[in-house]
């Protein structure tokens, strides 16, 4: 997001290193979470409305973990712009099942990143006995959790959806506000800031 024509790439483009500029960055990776959400959310229905065949565990297990990992990020306070808050999701949802949704969907991230759990079955060993009581030998049982359902998915989806728009919003407004103070900024002082690389288009070929 640049202020020259967005089908042109900047002739030359300057790193900007402040508070502003650090805040706008947070917001662009917050947004490109909520899109990751959301397009993880869009497959996950995909994949969950597959008819007779059996959905691939393991992939839908993938594809929800780094929904719910991509939507937790957003709340997180440890970036340099502010993070996004309950009253975010309120303001952005009409039902107001929404809230105690996100912060199911907040413990359910803190379950599937726990690093010393398995989010996906729980193993417990007992010991079998014989018909006059003593020990016959060892039996180990699970209880595995039941796949992400779609209601599940479409509810998340919804809430990431209202939340990219209002990013969006505070990206734009935000963007204005940095442009608008280095917009005086002398061209010297430009210049002393680090030139960050630009990708140019590819040439077309000729015919």
């Amino acid at each position: 997001m640049t202020k020259s024509t967005p089908t042109v790439p900047p002739n030359d483009l300057r790193r900007l290193d402040t508070p502003g500029a650090s805040a706008l960055a947070e917001l662009m990776a917050r947004f490109e979470d909520l899109q990751t959400a959301l397009r993880c959310c869009e497959r996950l229905v995909s994949e969950l409305a597959a008819g007779d065949n059996e959905p691939d565990e393991v992939l839908i297990e993938a594809i929800w973990t780094t929904a719910l990992l991509s939507y937790g990020r957003c709340f997180s306070a440890d970036g340099a712009g502010p993070a996004l808050t309950e009253g975010d999701v309120s303001a952005t949802q009409s039902s107001e099942e929404a809230l105690t949704w996100h912060r199911v969907l907040l413990q359910l991230r803190d379950h599937y990143a726990d690093p010393s759990a398995n989010p996906r079955e729980k193993f417990l060993v007992g010991v079998t006995q014989n018909p006059d009581g003593t020990a016959s030998g060892v039996a180990i049982t699970s209880g595995r959790q039941p796949l992400v359902d779609e209601l599940t998915v479409r509810q998340t989806g919804a809430i990431a959806f209202g939340l990219s728009s209002l990013v969006n919003d505070r990206i734009t407004a935000r963007q204005e506000q940095v442009f608008g103070e280095v917009r005086e900024s002398p061209k010297a002082a430009l210049d002393k800031l680090a030139r960050l690389e630009v990708a140019q288009p590819d040439e077309a070929e000729p015919s």
